[in-house]
């Protein structure tokens, strides 16, 4: 078989969270990526009939999470307590390779010094399912606290129109990007299945959903993709904490967006434009 490190998903996690650490999006242990991957791909690296230890699926109450559709496959994930920083020095003990199961996750790879999935997995699978019945594509879920847009939830209302419309303000690309928007939770207890739920029923609508006073979730086809929707959306965040003090003599209009719109061909959000 192929050295597992070397496969071409565990690469992209090492670069990406080392990405996501840089950027400071991920202080000591906060922030966590799920990755659905394809059996066959997984195959020629691991022997995925090996099932090194059955993981509970943590912080959610087992009775009241429905997991049918997710079952059998194969997902990367990052571990429970973790640092971000470390995972491309060591990612067999700050990665897990797990198998959706009915009473728990089948760990075929990582964790290797007895750790499991971060404890937010509740609220990734419910998001991989809220997203693969609109997108059969989506592959990815991550999590992590941007430090601009974290700071405008202090100062901007919690509005979805209003704060989406602010965002596509603050750059041209920004409606390109995000067309359908940010989603907005109020702040509620981590690492239940009540913000699980919570999560996957704003992703009905958004590829983003904001954690008020604490992060974001971002969904998507590619690492890529995913981490690119965050960047996106926390660079707007900063241009936005940059400015918000000083009088607007500038801005892009409903007109500009409207014409962008037309011209990339993306599906905006109509109610948020005047």
């Amino acid at each position: 078989m192929k050295d597992i490190l070397t496969a071409p998903f565990v690469q992209e996690m090492c670069k990406t969270t080392a990405n996501m650490y840089r950027l400071g999006w991920d202080e000591r242990n906060g922030g966590n990526i799920s990755y659905l991957l394809d059996e066959n791909e997984v195959s020629e690296y691991l022997d995925i009939k090996k099932v090194i230890r059955t993981l509970p699926y943590a912080g959610v109450n087992e009775m009241n999470f429905y997991i049918t559709p997710l079952l059998g496959k194969i997902f990367i994930v990052t571990g429970t307590g973790k640092y971000f920083k470390n995972v491309q020095d060591d990612p067999e003990t700050n990665l897990g390779i797990v198998r959706i199961a009915e009473k728990g996750v089948e760990l075929l790879w990582g964790y290797k010094d007895g750790g499991r999935t971060t404890s937010e997995l509740p609220a990734h699978l419910m998001c991989h399912m809220a997203r693969l019945a609109i997108d059969a594509e989506n592959r990815v879920i991550m999590h992590c606290h941007p430090t601009n847009l974290l700071a405008m939830n202090y100062v901007h209302e919690l509005d979805e129109k209003k704060l989406t419309h602010t965002l596509w303000e603050m750059g041209t690309e920004c409606v390109v990007v995000f067309p359908d928007g940010v989603g907005i939770l109020p702040w509620m207890l981590c690492g239940t299945n009540t913000i699980g739920v919570a999560t996957a029923k704003k992703m009905d609508n958004y590829r983003l959903v904001i954690w008020a006073m604490h992060g974001i979730y971002g969904a998507g086809k590619t690492m890529d993709e995913t981490f690119g929707l965050i960047e996106t959306v926390e660079k707007a965040a900063q241009i936005y904490m940059l400015t918000a003090h000083l009088p607007r003599i500038n801005t892009i209009t409903d007109e500009n967006l409207k014409e962008l719109a037309e011209l990339f061909k993306v599906e905006v959000r109509k109610d948020i434009l005047s």
